[in-house]
């Protein structure tokens, strides 16, 4: 085979780095925007020129053998420092500009953050958003999200996280169901409710709450005919009147504000169910796209007084 120039190898070597990062050449193609054929001809490609086998195929995924991974760790560093230093360049001047992807919630991203982005979108207009609506806890770096909005008490030590905004625990029910079944008045009360929840685990499920205007603690064993792992979908089984709801304010807000359900328990608070905050979390790099940063001061400044 002719001896490729040193200059036509930067894009092969990239693409490796990728298929190292997503694990899969269906996952790289995808992150590249190319061909899974193009994506396999370029390795391919880089093997010949390399004169070694740099990568295992399976029928699901792949591997890179001993020498691909020593290529891939000796490549992150360079491609790292070329990838800062053009940001840099490019961020120095001229309107703000660039992909940002986004991963959040799926109550929150549907009933706070989307009903914004129009409004971000006209104020950086050569700004492009890719959100991701998920509950699941998705890898930033691996997947290739520049930030997460996150509802969580543990975040990774390797990310750089911004508070967003405080959030609350609220039980809520329907009119309807209250007229029904009678308001409860103590957490004890909810015994003889039915319960909407999350089920987190195999165990019986049980809420905890603490007065607010005492230090006394209460842990009450409860049921329900409906548990699900979507906040979304518990509100609006509570709309339907099928019982009371243990939500994130974030998701009851807006019901609350039309009455369509009602608040119960205010003088409790619920505890050790959802977290006390939202926040804004990116994977640490010494130099960061502007877009990025500015989105996430924006969101913010949005959010600073919800």
């Amino acid at each position: 085979m002719k001896e490729m120039k040193t200059d036509a190898l930067w894009e092969h070597l990239h693409w490796l780095t990728i298929l190292a990062e997503q694990g899969s050449f269906t996952r790289a193609a995808e992150r590249l925007d190319v061909s899974k054929a193009s994506m396999s001809q370029k390795i391919k490609e880089l093997e010949a020129m390399a004169g070694v086998s740099l990568v295992q195929r399976t029928t699901r995924s792949v591997r890179l053998t001993s020498a691909g991974e020593k290529l891939v760790e000796d490549l992150r560093e360079p491609f790292a420092r070329i990838e800062q230093s053009f940001f840099s360049v490019r961020d120095t001047a001229g309107p703000v500009r660039g992909l940002v992807r986004v991963t959040a919630p799926v109550a929150f991203a549907r009933q706070h953050l989307v009903p914004l982005i129009g409004d971000f979108l006209r104020e950086f207009p050569q700004v492009r958003l890719q959100l991701d609506v998920t509950d699941r806890i998705v890898s930033l770096s691996s997947e290739g999200f520049d930030l997460a909005i996150r509802h969580s008490d543990t975040l990774p030590e390797t990310h750089v996280a911004l508070p967003l905004c405080e959030t609350r625990t609220l039980l809520v029910a329907s009119p309807g169901y209250l007229a029904q079944q009678g308001q409860p008045k103590t957490p004890e009360d909810l015994a003889q409710h039915n319960c909407l929840y999350y089920p987190r685990g195999v165990e019986s499920p049980r809420w905890a709450f603490a007065a607010t205007h005492s230090s006394e603690r209460v842990q009450v064993r409860i049921q329900g005919c409906f548990a699900t792992n979507n906040s979304e979908s518990i509100r609006d089984a509570a709309l339907q009147g099928l019982g009371i709801a243990m939500l994130p304010d974030f998701s009851a807000s807006e019901a609350l504000k039309s009455g369509s359900l009602q608040q119960v328990l205010a003088d409790w608070q619920a505890v050790d169910a959802f977290a006390a905050q939202l926040w804004i979390v990116r994977p640490w790099a010494a130099q960061v796209p502007r877009a990025v940063t500015t989105f996430a001061h924006w969101l913010r400044a949005r959010f600073a007084h919800y």
